[in-house]
């Protein structure tokens, strides 16, 4: 029986491991891969103490930090896939080789990007595909880039890319932008950017990393090629919390409910952190606060005898 089991391997759940650990309660950490969504990321200049880290290495150093943690126990390269309340109110946590018991769980699992899947995407993924503007805008700097997608996440990628990239397309399958009408007027009046409507995005070129992208104009059912140096694609996210769909409440998109302060979930026993929450703002550096502030109450609760 464990006190604590934390469920991901990304910013969140390590940083929640290496709180557990120094807070000795014992502690399994049960992730598919370390890194989270970054580690297909070439150049991370925003996390905080480091001006610039791949994902790749990102990923190396979460998983050295937290099998640096004595009493953390890690079972990596198996995916969570069902979690059970026991009547006693502790919970079965099942991989598809193991189960595990444990009191208390924090589920740190994160999102994945919705794909397009379309031909090329999966090729040039972090060879110029990349899903997270923030992180990946100062790479194109003087380039031409696109921006797929037409709700608030395109647009904020969009703004994120103007004060770097020399044009910017936005391709949007629909007749009309659906993000906030502020950020609409932002950036149609940047001469940079070129929305482009009724667009289905239909595959990725390039010899090495990208070169262009092909769409079908819906109006007139031609296939138009546009030379790009990067695609962003920005069409949202599906939070990975289908395990405990059963257990905790989530909001419309799948993204588990918490209380910003606790991060405790309307299950007893149970705290989410990271991008799996609906914790505005999708960023390693809050992923990691909102972790280490979930344990810090998992500890207060596990020790003062209150019911989770």
């Amino acid at each position: 029986m464990y006190d604590l089991i934390i469920i991901g391997g990304g910013p969140a759940a390590v940083a929640g491991g290496v709180y557990a650990g120094r807070k000795r309660l014992k502690t399994l950490v049960v992730a598919d891969l370390f890194g989270g969504q970054s580690v297909v990321s070439a150049d991370i200049q925003n996390w905080v103490g480091t001006p610039s880290i791949s994902g790749l290495e990102l990923a190396q150093s979460l998983e050295k930090h937290l099998r640096a943690q004595s009493g953390v126990e890690i079972n990596d390269g198996e995916p969570v896939i069902a979690v059970e309340k026991k009547d006693d109110g502790t919970f079965f946590v099942k991989t598809k080789t193991k189960s595990y018991e444990t009191k208390m769980i924090l589920v740190a699992s994160g999102s994945g990007r919705r794909k397009l899947n379309v031909p090329g995407e999966s090729e040039f993924e972090g060879k110029g595909v990349f899903y997270c503007s923030i992180c990946d805008a100062p790479l194109f700097g003087e380039k031409t880039v696109s921006v797929i997608g037409g709700g608030n996440s395109a647009l904020e990628a969009v703004l994120d890319l103007m004060p770097y990239a020399s044009s910017i397309y936005l391709i949007h399958h629909g007749s009309e932008l659906k993000g906030d009408l502020i950020t609409q007027e932002k950036i149609k009046k940047s001469e940079k950017v070129h929305i482009i409507y009724n667009a289905e995005t239909t595959s990725i070129e390039g010899s090495g990393s990208v070169s262009g992208i092909t769409y079908t104009d819906k109006t007139t059912n031609k296939n138009i090629s546009l030379p790009v140096d990067g695609i962003f694609v920005e069409i949202g996210a599906v939070p990975n919390s289908g395990f405990v769909e059963h257990l905790v409440e989530r909001n419309q998109y799948g993204a588990i409910i918490v209380d910003a302060r606790t991060m405790k979930t309307s299950c007893s026993g149970i705290w989410a952190a990271g991008d799996i929450t609906d914790i505005p703002y999708r960023q390693n550096n809050i992923s990691v606060g909102d972790a280490v502030k979930a344990v810090l109450n998992i500890y207060e609760v596990f020790h003062s005898g209150e019911k989770h």
